[in-house]
C-alpha cells in the first residue's frame, strides 16, 4: 500500500498530487491518502476513471481515503 499525505496543501495541489500518484500505481495496489477535507471533486474524477474508494473521517477532523483501481 502506498501512502500519500496531502494535508495542508493549498488547492489544487492535493487533487493534482493524488491524480499523479494514481498514474504510478500497479493494477491492484491501494493508495492511502490523508487529507484535511473531504475532496468531492476527486470523487468525480475517481468514478469516471474506474477507481473505487473508501473514505473515513479521522478523530482529528482529517480524512483517510483508500483508493483502488476497479478495472
Amino acid at each position: 500500500m502506498q501512502e500519500l499525505d496531502v494535508r495542508g496543501l493549498p488547492p489544487p495541489e492535493p487533487f493534482e498530487t493524488i491524480a499523479h500518484t494514481l498514474q504510478t500505481l500497479s493494477g491492484q495496489e491501494t493508495l492511502r491518502v490523508l487529507i484535511h477535507r473531504e475532496p468531492y471533486p476527486l470523487y468525480e474524477m475517481l468514478r469516471g476513471a474506474g477507481y473505487a474508494w473508501r473514505t473515513a473521517a479521522l478523530q482529528d477532523g482529517d480524512f483517510e481515503i483508500l483508493i483502488t483501481h476497479t478495472a
